[in-house]
């Protein structure tokens, strides 16, 4: 089997920045857009690059809380938090302390650690009341209340998040079962829970798995579209307002899932066209990250290319008296 391509081998321009008519900046990647049955149906880069997909692959983090059984008391927003990056805010906050409430736990149990508040509105509350943030606060709350929520019916030890533990077994096989490919490693997420590594193209076959998952198909079909219909349904708390997880759900009103994560990875389950994306942006830039995979989703019928959320992420930049400075565009060769 040859040796996986390295991150920086072989990436090409995605996402430019121009100010004026000269260029300013270039962010280069890999992008590859699956069918459930392995077809590329395109690609830029490298696809076999290996990465961390960090907090993109929530959703099949979540797998093994629905085919246990162990979310059967569950609702879709608490599987939507189970798959967020959220913000902090308020909905986010509450909704998992309540989740743990009802397995007679408390912020004491997770595992993720503090994390300030990114919501402004929150971060004020606890500024005016004295208080301080606690790891109900860390965008990945949602997903350990997940884990709590699976250990509890596996009967497992209290560090839910060594690598070990049943929980972190039963992430791993099914992660490996979904990307089609054994994780060559794992490292330590910014949660404390490991993240196992995977192809590029690995993972967007993940997520078409979960565009052509059925909820008449078998445990894990069910547990995809379980999955996938709570993110669309609550994009508010997979990410939180101005994010563009968030944005970018409800501007397409059910057609596509999308999440981010760190060092600039994004992904897209579309249902309709039967797809899965991924992409990685080596500089780790955010904003070219959400750049291309706006410019995707429009690609691929998700999005209207006139949608207003577009020109947030690709076209027009402006500066702070809301003159227009410059562009956001796709390279040459990429969506064009």
């Amino acid at each position: 089997m040859p040796k996986p391509s390295q991150i920086h081998d072989h990436a090409v321009p995605l996402i430019e920045l121009w100010r004026s008519d000269l260029l300013e900046s270039v962010h280069l990647g890999h992008a590859v857009v699956m069918r459930a049955n392995g077809e590329i149906v395109e690609s830029w880069g490298q696809p076999d690059v290996v990465i961390y997909p960090r907090s993109s692959c929530k959703m099949i983090q979540a797998l093994p809380l629905i085919e246990s059984g162990a979310a059967r008391d569950l609702g879709s927003a608490q599987l939507a938090l189970a798959c967020a990056s959220h913000q902090g805010a308020g909905i986010h906050v509450q909704g998992v302390a309540r989740w743990l409430a009802e397995l007679g736990l408390s912020d004491s149990d997770l595992r993720c650690g503090t994390q300030s508040a990114e919501d402004i509105d929150e971060r004020n509350r606890l500024i005016v009341a004295h208080d301080s943030p606690c790891q109900l606060h860390n965008n990945c709350s949602g997903k350990h209340a997940g884990f709590l929520t699976l250990n509890r019916h596996l009967g497992g030890g209290r560090e839910y998040v060594e690598v070990d533990h049943p929980v972190q077994r039963a992430v791993r096989l099914a992660f490996e079962e979904v990307t089609g490919m054994t994780s060559p490693h794992f490292g330590i997420d910014g949660c404390s829970a490991p993240n196992f590594a995977t192809s590029l193209q690995g993972l967007a076959l993940a997520m078409a798995r979960f565009a052509v998952a059925s909820d008449m198909g078998d445990a894990r079909a069910r547990a995809m579209v379980a999955l996938r219909e709570a993110m669309m349904r609550h994009p508010e708390l997979v990410a939180g307002e101005t994010r563009a997880c968030t944005e970018l759900m409800r501007a397409m009103g059910g057609k596509a899932a999308v999440k981010t994560g760190a060092e600039a990875v994004f992904v897209a389950i579309l249902p309709q066209a039967g797809l899965g994306i991924a992409l990685k942006i080596i500089d780790g830039g955010v904003r070219a990250a959400e750049a291309a995979i706006t410019a995707l989703l429009v690609r691929h019928g998700a999005l209207a290319h006139d949608h207003p959320v577009v020109a947030r992420y690709l076209g027009p930049m402006r500066n702070r008296r809301d003159l227009v400075v410059g562009h956001t565009r796709c390279a040459s060769g990429f969506v064009q």
